[in-house]
């Protein structure tokens, strides 16, 4: 947005340096020739500034541009007029930089007008300045009045802190042209079975706000086979938001073809401006496949017509694979997703009927079934329900986690049942289901056909000292010895004297070594890791991928005993970043397919055994960007020429990958456009060779 902002700005002086008339109409505060310090008043070409309470100061720390700024101090209320130094004869614009010294409230920050009719307000500005060094916000406020004579700026924020202001500026205003057109890449999947998905982005710049001009055309070429994979093409207006949204439909053809016009009447704003070029995939289209397009030409009612170059964009398919509404569900949450040995796909999820809150809750584990390899899905079941009374929270159950046990094709679900408030804050030392959640599984051994009633496990794997135990989320494994492992994490007994150490959380393992008749938990592998993922490494070796709860960073644990011991990786805390913190995923290529073959066969097979994928947000600022990276060599190395981004906007951020086939990783995981999205990826497409 800063970058875009500034463009916009740049191009109105532009303009002014253009037309001698507009230069003498411009005026500009910059603040470089003041004495630093406190101020009473001060004169610039704007007009005069004058203090009328509170503390404003010449800044010679920081600026935006230069070296001085005027800072508004804030503290109970900082007030500074300016009398213009020629009341304004037109309309115009009053455009600055400025930078929010706090996130503390109360902050309040006010521009207002005084005109022959009295003061007026004209800006607010409490929850749109940004907070952080480097001027972030490049605010723009129209002046439609043209009886201004003066402006009042009012900030109220904790004492020290206020607001940085700097190149102050009033412009008159201007008619409107287009300054730029062009496309803007981009990497979301486009979803069967959503009502719209992203084909292009088209990116206007504008100058002026007088006589507003309107995109009438949008030209658009679709290559060979991608019209065939599509039931509509629309467009969709989203203002100065980059983000993928129909909310506003500008045009529309239900006939897609290789080369479309939409036509319609959008009128732009001045500035930046986004239209969405958007697709409804057809029901029966091949996920396998990918939709190229490109935009030709933007056509505006100004008479011109733009060339867009470099406009091609190759959009993955992919399955909305639950969301929102579906079966009458608030949300589904927290993935888990597994390859039988029969080579269908097992996904499970929670189901979060009321809100999208965590446990406890009106909660149950849905299961959703695809025997073709992710292609089609089949309706979805429910597998733990543990009752819906109100009393106890309706004895939500959720966080699954699921395996397969390769050498009896068994698959596991293993899931928390809180009964009332006994999840991650509720629960407390003890055993029972009053005390501590509940560590309960389910089994099918049909292929996930059907499934076994609950059985709770707490007794086996739960320290009674241990306030909470629960599972991965996510999946577990099957190690080559026939262990059955799944991720897990505990919380330690609550402390009146230790605030640091009460219910300090700990990633683990529970183990099966007879194939689920009994289990035992291992121990915690690193304090304030919670959410894990487990792979076993080519020498025997489980590698224990926490979320970190002290740095933006995986911690990365070995364990050569079953977690009775555990060794922290040289990548630990330093290699694989994530947003502070969230639940990703990790599997062992080569273990991972060993069972699956193009041809049935169950014969083990052979790749690079160092091979490990990994998925997650690949951020530090939110959970945005999903991406598969992978590893040839353990983890010793995450290359950046080995990484496949597959969705750049905010999601929920929870993932889970597994090997399809040979060749084919599937991933499901929270989307920016779906609770669940599933997609295949080829492991071509993340890493060449």
């Amino acid at each position: 947005m800063r970058c875009q902002t500034l463009l916009a700005v740049t191009g109105l002086l532009f303009i002014a340096a253009d037309d001698r008339s507009l230069i003498a109409a411009q005026k500009l505060a910059d603040f470089e020739t003041q004495t630093a310090g406190p101020m009473t008043t001060i004169d610039t070409p704007i007009g005069r500034w004058t203090v009328e309470s509170g503390t404003a100061v010449i800044n010679d720390r920081y600026a935006s541009r230069g070296q001085q700024c005027l800072q508004l101090t804030g503290g109970a209320k900082t007030v500074v007029t300016i009398d213009l130094a020629q009341p304004l004869s037109a309309p115009g614009e009053l455009a600055f930089d400025a930078e929010r010294w706090t996130r503390r409230t109360p902050f309040v920050f006010r521009i207002e007008q005084k005109t022959t009719a009295g003061w007026e307000e004209i800006y607010r500005g409490d929850d749109r300045v940004l907070v952080g060094r480097s001027f972030r916000s490049q605010v723009r406020v129209p002046l439609e009045s043209v009886t201004v004579s003066s402006l009042r700026w009012t900030v109220s924020s904790p004492e020290g802190t206020g607001l940085l202001l700097d190149h102050v500026r009033i412009s008159p205003a201007v008619k409107q042209k287009i300054v730029s057109v062009e496309a803007v890449p981009f990497a979301l999947p486009l979803l069967r079975g959503a009502s719209a998905g992203p084909l292009a982005k088209l990116k206007i710049e504008t100058e002026g706000r007088l006589e507003p001009v309107s995109l009438q055309e949008v030209g658009l070429s679709l290559d060979d086979g991608s019209a065939k994979l599509l039931n509509s093409v629309t467009a969709f207006a989203c203002g100065s938001s980059s983000a993928f949204r129909t909310d506003v439909r500008f045009a529309e053809s239900l006939a897609p073809r290789p080369r479309l016009t939409l036509a319609g009447d959008q009128p732009l704003k001045e500035g930046t401006n986004f239209i969405w070029v958007a697709a409804t995939v057809a029901a029966d289209a091949d996920i396998d496949q990918a939709v190229t397009a490109a935009l030709r030409t933007a056509k505006f009612s100004d008479g011109s017509t733009w060339q867009v170059p470099d406009s091609k964009s190759t959009v993955r398919l992919g399955v909305k694979l639950r969301d929102t509404g579906d079966d009458g569900v608030n949300t589904y949450r927290i993935p888990g997703l597994v390859t039988t040995n029969a080579g269908s796909l097992i996904c499970v999820y929670d189901v979060r009927y009321r809100s999208s809150r965590d446990l406890p809750g009106d909660i149950d584990v849905g299961m959703s079934r695809s025997v073709d390899g992710g292609r089609t899905w089949q309706p979805m079941c429910v597998i733990m329900d543990m009752g819906d009374d109100p009393d106890f929270r309706y004895d939500g159950i959720g966080d699954p986690c699921v395996l397969v046990d390769r050498q009896t094709g068994t698959i596991w679900c293993a899931a928390t049942w809180s009964h009332g408030n006994r999840s991650w804050v509720g629960s407390k030392p003890g055993l029972e289901p009053e005390d501590t959640g509940q560590w309960m599984l389910v089994r099918s051994d049909d292929d996930g056909v059907t499934w076994s009633k609950p059985v709770n496990i707490t007794r086996q794997v739960k320290r009674p000292e241990w306030s909470f135990l629960l599972q991965g989320p996510g999946r577990g494994i099957t190690m080559r010895d026939g262990t059955l492992v799944f991720p897990a994490q505990y919380q330690d007994p609550p402390s009146s004297t230790d605030k640091v150490a009460s219910r300090l959380p700990h990633s683990s393992i529970i183990y099966s070594k007879d194939h689920g008749a009994t289990w035992q938990a291992g121990t915690g592998a690193c304090d304030d890791t919670t959410e894990a993922q487990v792979a076993e490494l080519e020498d025997g070796r489980l590698m224990l991928n926490c979320r970190y709860n002290r740095t933006s960073y995986r911690v990365i644990m070995t364990s050569d005993d079953l977690g009775q011991t555990w060794h922290e990786h040289p990548g630990s805390r330093r290699q694989l970043r994530e947003p502070r913190a969230c639940m990703a995923s990790l599997i062992n290529v080569d273990r991972d397919r060993r069972w699956l073959s193009d041809s049935g066969s169950k014969a083990p097979v052979r790749g690079n055994p160092q091979t490990l994928l990994f998925s997650n947000p690949d951020s530090f600022s939110g959970r945005h960007h999903m991406t598969i990276r992978m590893s040839k060599d353990s983890g010793a190395s995450w290359p950046t020429d080995a990484m496949l981004l597959l969705d750049e906007e905010p999601g929920r951020g929870y993932s889970c990958l597994t090997m399809i086939d040979q060749k084919t990783v599937g991933i499901v995981y929270e989307g920016s456009q779906s609770d669940l999205v599933f997609q295949r990826i080829p492991l071509t497409d993340i890493a060449k060779d």
